[in-house]
């Protein structure tokens, strides 16, 4: 299983090699073909190694690591070429593998257009370059590993916003880079200082010390560092502001994987690094961590509330909250963008909790999370390039979409997709948040109990304001706004390679709601271990 991960890992990095390579012929043309059906290949090979890493997967010890390899890589500084995957981590390789794979197939018959676009050879080198860091985030337990990993992400990530999106497309590029890189160097300052004190950089060493041999103050400084760069790629309210932008103007399967993957490498930090590493200082910590997650989840449904309320209501938005030359109007991508900040507030919320009830909901809710929004994604991508636009009140007018009567395929996935975010129990958006929230209400020793109660009834005012937007938007753009004549032209409907890439994260969101032990029986025992207790 050791040569399986890492597998895993040189496969896409040798694909993203070769597109360097003259080997596609000399007719632009058919490189760029096949350079994405090689993109294609390579991905789904990728989830295959994936899932054979999951099917040898001993769920009898989740809470062991497994597939590991562990040589030392350089011993002047004790850092160690240490590989390995648990129950924590190898539901988000399975997940990685999966979108980037559907992102591929959709990519090859959708290719991002646009002015002066690169070859596809370039999009699919920096695709599959993207894929190795992803996957390796989740895979490395050594420190530098996980930092160089991390930032692997974001050139890539950066290039596919900036020469492939569209509108403002390179200052939220910018932007997105200059947070992500601060907030890194913040963290990177925290793991040389655990390093430094602790003799090692092994993530797996120093959680079985579980703090030993590091003081209070260094386990303070070291979190606090530690969890401003997690936050700031979590996102964490209020260093969230990048996100919307990001999205906006990102392709679509920029913003499937920003959304299903790049989020949480975040809250993965999180919870592999910071609850096991430095748990003293991660105590004194977390109720403020959870006070920004409250405050995230309340702050992310108001202002999706506001985007999808018809332009006369939106006369309060703030002007931070709309695209530039948007006026008032709503962006049904960048509702989708600011939701992501509500529901990855659970995932802070059920982290800060500290609790076995509070982590497995957090862990649970960033599989749902990945799953129900990156479906979403593709499709306001898919309204977008039918439209040309992803504004509501264009979709809700008079030249409208109205998708149960023009496109129902569509209609009925965004609505399933719409009711799976709210929370609608069977599904996978609901065992996330209700977890999180259990966690909240009886927070570990140590935890302000009332204080953490209060984030509760917060976060359970944030899914009221969710169900509000969400429902919203379903009646709006598939049902159409009354006040106007509705549309009587037909839509194209869902095409064979948007059911392809679809279709396997809607089953998904459905098989976790109604079979939840599938992810926790996984966690529970990783959860436990991380936390001290096994």
């Amino acid at each position: 299983m050791n040569a399986v991960l890492i597998a895993l890992l040189v496969l896409p990095l040798l694909g993203a090699a070769l597109t360097l390579a003259p080997v596609f012929g000399p007719d632009a043309g058919v490189a760029d073909r096949r350079a994405l059906r090689l993109n294609s290949v390579l991905t789904g090979a990728v989830l295959l190694l994936s899932l054979v890493l999951a099917a040898g997967f001993d769920r009898g010890e989740p809470a062991r690591m497994q597939a590991t390899t562990d040589v030392s890589w350089i011993p002047a500084i004790h850092v160690r070429f240490h590989l390995g995957v648990d129950g924590i981590s190898l539901p988000l390789i399975v997940l990685t593998a999966l979108l980037t794979f559907l992102c591929a197939l959709y990519s090859e018959k959708r290719l991002p257009g646009g002015d002066n676009v690169p070859s596809a050879r370039a999009f699919v080198g920096l695709f599959l370059l993207l894929e190795v860091g992803m996957l390796a985030t989740f895979a490395v337990l050594d420190l530098v590993l996980f930092f160089m990993a991390f930032e692997i992400v974001l050139i890539p990530m950066y290039f596919l916003i900036a020469r492939w999106g569209s509108g403002a497309k390179v200052p939220a590029a910018n932007r997105f880079i200059l947070y992500t890189v601060l907030g890194s160097a913040v963290m990177l300052l925290g793991f040389l200082l655990i390093g430094s004190k602790a003799g090692t950089f092994d993530m797996q060493a120093l959680a079985a010390g579980h703090g030993r041999g590091l003081s209070h103050t260094t386990q303070v400084t070291a979190a606090l560092a530690i969890m401003i760069g997690l936050a700031v790629k979590a996102p964490a309210w209020p260093l969230h502001s990048w996100l919307p932008d990001a999205h906006t103007a990102a392709p679509t399967v920029g913003s499937v994987l920003l959304a299903g993957v790049l989020l949480k490498m975040g809250t993965y930090g999180l919870v592999r690094v910071l609850l096991p590493v430095v748990p003293d200082g991660t105590t004194t910590l977390a109720p403020y961590l959870g006070a920004f997650a409250a405050v995230g989840i309340v702050y992310g449904s108001l202002a999706c509330l506001a985007l999808a309320l018809p332009s006369p209501a939106t006369t309060l938005l703030p002007k931070s909250f709309a695209p530039s030359g948007s006026g008032s109007k709503g962006d049904l991508k960048r509702l989708v963008a600011y939701s992501s900040v509500g529901h990855m507030g659970f995932v802070l919320l059920g982290i800060a909790s500290l609790t076995q009830a509070g982590v497995n909901g957090a862990l649970f809710a960033n599989i749902a999370h990945g799953l129900i929004t990156g479906l979403l994604f593709f499709l306001v991508g898919a309204l977008k390039d039918r439209y040309g636009t992803a504004d509501l009140d264009t979709l809700s007018g008079a030249t409208g979409a109205a998708l149960y009567g023009r496109a129902p395929r569509i209609g009925a996935l965004l609505a399933f997709a719409a009711v799976a975010s709210l929370g609608l129990p069977g599904l996978a958006g609901f065992w996330g948040e209700l977890l999180a929230m259990f966690g909240a209400f009886d927070p570990a020793a140590g935890l302000s109990r009332p204080a953490f109660v209060t984030y509760m009834v917060l976060a359970g005012l944030g899914t009221l304001l969710t169900a509000a937007y969400l429902l919203i938007v379903v009646k709006r753009v598939c049902m159409g706004d009354p006040e106007q004549p509705a549309p009587v032209a037909e839509l194209a409907d869902l095409r064979p390679y948007e059911a392809v890439s679809w279709t396997p994260l809607a089953a998904l969101t459905l098989l976790a709601g109604l079979w939840p032990a599938l992810l926790l029986g996984l966690s529970d025992p990783a959860v436990k271990h991380l936390l001290g207790g096994g």
